[in-house]
């Protein structure tokens, strides 16, 4: 039975003994993040998930501008997969509109929708950090294999960040800010994590 009340504290509906996987779209999580007013640390993210059930793999997403020399997303990048998480990067593509505005485009949606699909037959549970209606149909499949799907973005932002059809079509949904006083990045920034996101990421959309 699906339960997409974005209000629900007590997380029932993880078991401890289910096999977990966690996909994260980096530059929709961190624009839902910086929509919410707040730093996320990863360090706590991954106890907070690993908390909930036997957590199988746990992918973060994200596009890189390669020409550059330094990449001021990289100390996340590089902290990320020195402390359990499986990083997931390709170039990101600049090029010049019709208004001929210079943008840039790093969409990752295929490779995460390949390696959800993969992993579908060996966990229980998929948290997928997104709320880029794109990846309903994804959802979908993954449930026909029998996987329960948990969303996490939020709905507390105008507009909100979580399309509509994919809150719908998970079969939980847990709002961004109620996870706040468990993940979120004290302002002394400490040695948690580097960084709780960088601004460049959020342009690396398609």
């Amino acid at each position: 039975m699906k339960n997409n009340n974005n209000s629900q504290l007590n997380f029932n509906f993880f078991y401890p003994e289910e096999k977990l996987a966690v996909f994260i779209d980096g530059a929709n999580l961190y624009a839902a993040a910086k929509s919410l007013n707040f730093d996320i640390d990863y360090k706590r993210l991954l106890t907070w998930i690993s908390a909930q059930s036997r957590l199988v793999r746990a992918f973060y997403y994200t596009a890189l501008m390669e020409d550059q020399e330094y990449s001021p997303i990289r100390p996340l990048i590089d902290w990320l997969d020195y402390n359990g998480y499986t990083m997931v990067t390709k170039p990101a593509k600049e090029f010049t509109d019709h208004s001929g505005r210079r943008k840039v485009k790093g969409n990752m949606d295929i490779e995460l929708a390949i390696d959800m699909m993969e992993l579908a037959d060996h966990t229980d549970h998929i948290m997928l950090f997104s709320g880029d209606g794109d990846f309903r149909r994804l959802l979908e499949s993954v449930q026909r294999k029998g996987v329960r799907v948990t969303v996490v973005s939020t709905i507390r932002t105008q507009p909100p960040m979580v399309a509509d059809e994919l809150r719908r079509q998970a079969d939980h949904f847990i709002d961004l800010s109620d996870l706040m006083e468990f993940i979120e990045r004290a302002n002394s920034g400490a040695a948690a994590s580097p960084e709780g996101g960088d601004p460049s990421v959020s342009k690396i959309r398609a």
